[in-house]
């Protein structure tokens, strides 16, 4: 480890870590992590297939649904093999980059979520403020736009980030705080001037995940005015019903998001333990939930999923 003490270099490997204090049952760890990455990818898949084939849910709504859940499908595959071989195999090694390529695709499918969760909120607002030009508003090119504008800003925006980080020379501690590649993780290990990463890094949260949830909270002040705008009680928990899926998703895709940036931009005495736990909730609560909320939630995906596995039976 002689090469640490050279003040220019970029060091061939960076080391992941796994559960501070916790290394010894790591390997008891791995199996509830594998559950969950198999309820993440199965559940996420039935989602695609079930749309896929279901005539009926070839809808705004579902399309878009799907959007969220082949992105959730690329975030968990992302993450999956240093995070199996961490806790599995305890093998903490990850080449240079190789780190980078990984945290391009985890940002690039976050600020992929992001965006396809602010079109959901304006498929809502459209389907309760004027629901007789639903379809109209919404038509097929222009999902397919929306999709498709979703990922060039994700790959556009986040394409830097590797590039900014290789000008960098690192001769710090290559121990990172988390058992995949995140980008402030990453560039704290830098000895160089930072200040440009700094300020891209916030750049890329105000102008992606700040904007989208901005423009996702005015959505939700537009479509309460418009649901108290209604007379009938039972015609105002309809309406509101059709958003419960969508807000939970915001919550559990937001919340730990903030709460890991802000940890890691002011959290320097804040526990190594809350670091990883921060992280993984961000990591694993999304593709995970969001097919369980969904399936569970929306009547048309359950009654869509019997039928499938009824004529599988049949």
């Amino acid at each position: 480890m002689g090469f640490i003490n050279n003040s220019w270099f970029q060091p061939p490997t960076l080391l992941l870590i796994g559960i501070p204090g916790l290394e010894a049952v790591q390997m008891w760890i791995s199996i509830p992590l594998c559950v969950m990455y198999v309820i993440a990818l199965l559940g996420n898949l039935t989602i695609l297939f079930v749309i896929k084939t279901t005539f009926s849910l070839h809808q705004p709504q579902y399309i878009f649904l799907s959007m969220l859940a082949a992105t959730d499908m690329g975030l968990s595959l992302s993450t999956l093999p240093t995070v199996l071989n961490v806790f599995l195999l305890n093998h903490r090694e990850i080449e240079f980059h190789s780190c980078l390529t990984q945290m391009f695709f985890i940002h690039t499918f976050s600020s992929m979520e992001s965006a396809i969760l602010l079109a959901m909120a304006f498929d809502r607002f459209v389907a309760i403020r004027n629901p007789l030009h639903y379809t109209a508003v919404l038509t097929p090119p222009r999902i397919i736009g929306m999709g498709l504008a979703a990922l060039v800003r994700g790959v556009v925006l986040m394409t830097p980030l590797p590039i900014l980080l290789k000008r960098l020379s690192f001769c710090k501690d290559i121990t990172l705080s988390h058992c995949y590649c995140y980008h402030p993780d990453v560039m704290k290990l830098a000895c160089g001037p930072v200040r440009v990463n700094m300020i891209y890094g916030l750049f890329l949260v105000l102008c992606s995940f700040g904007v989208d949830f901005i423009f996702i909270v005015i959505s939700y002040i537009l479509i309460l005015r418009t649901v108290l705008g209604i007379a009938s009680d039972d015609g105002q928990f309809k309406a509101l019903n059709t958003c419960v899926s969508h807000i939970f998703t915001v919550c559990i895709f937001y919340v730990p998001l903030i709460v890991l940036t802000l940890i890691h931009r002011f959290g320097t005495f804040t526990s190594p333990l809350l670091h990883v736990t921060i992280a993984n909730l961000f990591l694993f609560l999304t593709p995970v939930l969001n097919p369980l909320i969904y399936s569970l939630k929306t009547k048309q995906i359950r009654s869509a999923i019997r039928k499938i596995f009824k004529g599988r039976r049949n």
